[in-house]
């Protein structure tokens, strides 16, 4: 596995936790990050992805309802949603990480730790947000 998809599994389990839990401090991002394995340059892309979608998650939020027709974030399954988020936050603020392969990695995330129907619905949701978002092109 490649050290940005592991960056991005640990951000997705670590912004999860946080979501179950409501504990999003600095100390406890850190003590969640010390009990997995993974490089330090892992860590880092997953404190990255964590950091960015925290600072950013009202605008990612915002566009992620407006974007996913007929649902409310309230409903989405919070696996698939915090997939979501972390893509939406590459899409707009990660110029360096092209937009394929932001929403390839949300796709294949989101077979592995998702439903059935998961990443069909990622894929949609995230083609919506790459038109409507102004992100960068293909």
């Amino acid at each position: 596995m490649g050290i940005r998809r592991k960056g991005r599994e640990l951000a997705l389990q670590a912004l999860y936790q946080m979501e179950m839990t409501g504990e999003a401090s600095p100390a406890a991002r850190e003590l969640f990050l010390s009990h997995f394995e993974g490089s330090a340059k892992a860590r880092d892309f997953a404190r990255r992805l964590i950091s960015g979608v925290i600072t950013h998650r009202e605008q990612i939020d915002r566009l992620i309802e407006q974007c996913a027709e007929n649902w409310k974030l309230s409903r989405m399954a919070k696996v698939d949603l915090t997939i979501l988020r972390i893509a939406t936050y590459e899409l707009l603020f990660c110029p360096d990480i092209p937009l394929n392969v932001s929403m390839d990695e949300a796709i294949e995330i989101g077979k592995r730790y998702g439903s059935d129907d998961s990443a069909t619905f990622i894929n949609g949701v995230l083609d919506q947000i790459a038109v409507t978002g102004g992100v960068k092109e293909l």
